[in-house]
C-alpha cells in the first residue's frame, strides 16, 4: 500500500492527473530466482569484494543500468501475512520457504517448522529458554520499565525475538543483521512485525546520528568490539546516549579461551569511564557516563577525542573514525535523564530541534499538521491505519517524525527515513522516542521485498526530479 500526501491532504488540492498518469510503461516480472533480490545486498555480487573489516557484507550498490527494471515476484503459495500480534509467534512457511535457520537454531528456540507455519518460541542462542526470562534478568539491573529508556538498538539480532518482546515493555527496538549465511533473518523479523533492516558494522558508520539510542544490545552478535583499536566499540559509543546502557551477552564475556578479548573489552570500557553495572554469567551491563573529561590522554588503545571538524552525526557512507565523539560536540540536552520520559518526550520539542531554522515553532506546527492529516487519512480516505491490516510502516521523508508521532497510539511501528541530502533532522526523531535511518532514495533501501504494509510519501518530489539518467528508478524497485 502506498499513501502519498501529495495526492490529497486537508487544505490542499489534488495533484494534477497529468503528472500522475504520464503514459506508464509496462514493467515485466523478474525471474523467479530473484524472489528475495536486494540490489545493494546481493551476495553473488558482493562476494567478489574485499573481506577486510567485512566490507563485502556492507551496502554495495550497482549502477542503475546494471539492475534490470522488473517487478520482483512473490514465492509460490504466498498469502497475506499473519496479522499482528499473532505474527510475533508464527508466520506462513510459504511466504519465506527458507528452512536453514530452523534446522540450525531450532534447539535454541529461534524458530521451528510446524505444518503450514514457522513458529517462534522466543528463544535465542544466549537465551534458549525465551526472551521474556532474559529481559527479566536485564530488568534487575536496568530500569527498563521506568519510562526513561525508549529507543534500543539490537545488533546482530537473529530473528529479533529480543526486540519483539522488548516492545511489550514500552521500548522501541531497531534490530539489524547482515545478509549472511543465515540468509533471511531480517526477512523473518519483518514478517513477524518487528522493526528491522539489513546492515553490517564493517568499515562505515551505521546510518544514525550521534547519541540516538538509550540502550544498545548485543546477544552473541560476534562483533569484535576491541579490534582495529576498538573502532567498533567507539561506534557504539557514538550511538549511545550519555547515561544509556550497553548490554553484551556471549563471547567474549567470561567465555572459555577468550580471556584476552574479555580483558580488552573491559579495558576499553574503563578507558571510556563506563560504569560496570553487572556481570551476570556471560552477560555484562555497562552505563555510559555523562561528560568527556574522564577520557585519559594516554591509554593502551590510543583512544582520543575526535577533532571538532568531524561531524558526529554524518553517517551516510561515512567511514568509521578511530576517535571518540565528544559529547560537547553536539549541542542540546539529549542524555538519558536529561530529556522527558516516555511518552512525554513524543510531543515535547527536543532541544536539538532548535538547531534547525525556526526549529521549535516548526516542530510544533509539524506535529499539529500531521495529527490533522493522519485523522484525514483514517476518516476521509479510509486508510486502514490502526487495524491488523497494517503493521510495518515507512515514512520516506520523515522530517521531524510528525507522521509517526500521530500513529504512536496505534499498533504499528514506523521506519522514519530522513533523506541523506535533506536537513539532518533524524536526531530529533530519536529524541522523540521514535526510530529511523538516513537514506538516499537514488538507491534501493536495505530491506527484503514484501516487508512493508504501508509506505507514506510526502514532499519527496524534489528528490525524484533530480537530473540524471535513471536517477529515480529505484523508487520503483525498492519494495
Amino acid at each position: 500500500m502506498l499513501l502519498s500526501s501529495l495526492l490529497q491532504t486537508p487544505g490542499s488540492t489534488t495533484a494534477s492527473s497529468s503528472s500522475l498518469k504520464q503514459h506508464p510503461q509496462p514493467i515485466e516480472a523478474c525471474s523467479a530466482e530473484e524472489v528475495d533480490h536486494m540490489p545493494c545486498e546481493d551476495p553473488r555480487r558482493n562476494s567478489q569484494l574485499s573481506r577486510e573489516m567485512n566490507f563485502y557484507r556492507e551496502r554495495q550498490c550497482p549502477m542503475p543500468d546494471e539492475t534490470p527494471l522488473c517487478l520482483i515476484p512473490p514465492p509460490n503459495g504466498y498469502r497475506v501475512p499473519v496479522r499482528w500480534p499473532d505474527s510475533l509467534h508464527k508466520i506462513w512457511h510459504a511466504n519465506m520457504p527458507h528452512n536453514k535457520i530452523a534446522e540450525r537454531k531450532g534447539h535454541q528456540g529461534w524458530m521451528k517448522e510446524d505444518g503450514e507455519y514457522f513458529v517462534f518460541p522466543g528463544g535465542g542462542t544466549m537465551f534458549p529458554e525465551g526472551a521474556i526470562p532474559y529481559i527479566e534478568k536485564l530488568a534487575q539491573y536496568i530500569p527498563i520499565r521506568s519510562g526513561g529508556l525508549r529507543t534500543a538498538l539490537d545488533m546482530g539480532c537473529g530473528v529479533a525475538s529480543w526486540g519483539g518482546y522488548l516492545m511489550k515493555e514500552g521500548l522501541l527496538p531497531l534490530s539489524f543483521a547482515p545478509r549472511d549465511s543465515h540468509k533471511s533473518q531480517i526477512q523473518f523479523a519483518l514478517e513477524r512485525g518487528i522493526p528491522a533492516f539489513v546492515a553490517m558494522l564493517g568499515t562505515r558508520r551505521l546510518p544514525f546520528p550521534a547519541f540516538s539510542f538509550d540502550l544498545v544490545h548485543c546477544s552473541r552478535c560476534l562483533i569484535p568490539f576491541t579490534a582495529y583499536n576498538a573502532t567498533y566499540f567507539i561506534e557504539v559509543d557514538r550511538l549511545l546516549r550519555p547515561g544509556g546502557y550497553l548490554v553484551i551477552s556471549g563471547p567474549p564475556v567470561q567465555w572459555a579461551k577468550q580471556d584476552k578479548e574479555w580483558a580488552d573489552l573491559q579495558g576499553v570500557a574503563r578507558a571510556l569511564c563506563y560504569e560496570l553495572i553487572a556481570v551476570d554469567g556471560n552477560t555484562v551491563i555497562w552505563k555510559k557516563p555523562s561528560g568527556d573529561s574522564c577520557l585519559p590522554s594516554q591509554n593502551e588503545f590510543g583512544l582520543h577525542l575526535c577533532d571538532k571538524s568531524i561531524d558526529p552525526s554524518s553517517a551516510w557512507y561515512f567511514k568509521l573514525e578511530k576517535c571518540v565523539t565528544p559529547q560537547s560536540s553536539v549541542k542540546g540536552k539529549y542524555g538519558v535523564g536529561m530529556i522527558p520520559t516516555w511518552p512525554d518526550r513524543l510531543d515535547k520539542a527536543p532541544t536539538r530541534a532548535a538547531l534547525v531554522k525556526s526549529g521549535i515553532d516548526l516542530f510544533e506546527a509539524d506535529t499539529r499538521r500531521w495529527a490533522r492529516r493522519v485523522g484525514y487519512y483514517k476518516n476521509s480516505l479510509n486508510v486502514k491505519l490502526g487495524t491488523p491490516a497494517v503493521r510495518n510502516v515507512m515514512d520516506m521523508n520523515a522530517f521531524f517524525g510528525g507522521f509517526a508521532a500521530a500513529l504512536a497510539s496505534d499498533p504499528v511501528w514506523v521506519m522514519n527515513v530522513v533523506p541523506a541530502r535533506k536537513p539532518t533532522t533524524l536526531d530529533v526523531i530519536f529524541d522523540r522516542g521514535l526510530i529511523g535511518v538516513y537514506h538516499d532514495w537514488c538507491e534501493p533501501f536495505s530491506t527484503y521485498p514484501r516487508t512493508y504494509d504501508l509506505i507514506h510519501v510526502s514532499g519527496i518530489e524534489s528528490l525524484v526530479k533530480a537530473p540524471g539518467s535513471g536517477k529515480n528508478r529505484y523508487l520503483q524497485l525498492a519494495f
